[in-house]
């Protein structure tokens, strides 16, 4: 199943938190820490972030769904911090 996002909206699939550097140096849990995604899909309005971008996002910010057993984030592009 497709997810078409409308406007300014991302579809995402949610990342792992980083618990470790790739230097082995284990990372403590943050009480707001930024969550990671890759982009599905983007909506017409979408100016910045294409399909396949990981993105850093404010993880209160979103819609989480879950579709056959993936899950997903809606975001908005202003509610995106950044890129990698």
């Amino acid at each position: 199943m497709a997810i078409k996002p409308l406007n300014n909206k991302v579809v995402a699939v949610k990342q792992e938190a980083l618990t470790k550097t790739k230097s082995g140096i284990l990372l403590g849990e943050a009480k707001e820490e930024p969550a990671y995604a890759v982009v599905e899909a983007v909506g017409p309005k979408v100016e910045n972030i294409k399909k396949g971008d990981k993105i850093i996002y404010k993880e209160f910010s979103t819609t989480n769904i879950k579709v056959d057993d993936k899950d997903y984030v809606i975001v908005a592009e202003e509610d995106i911090l950044a890129t990698m």
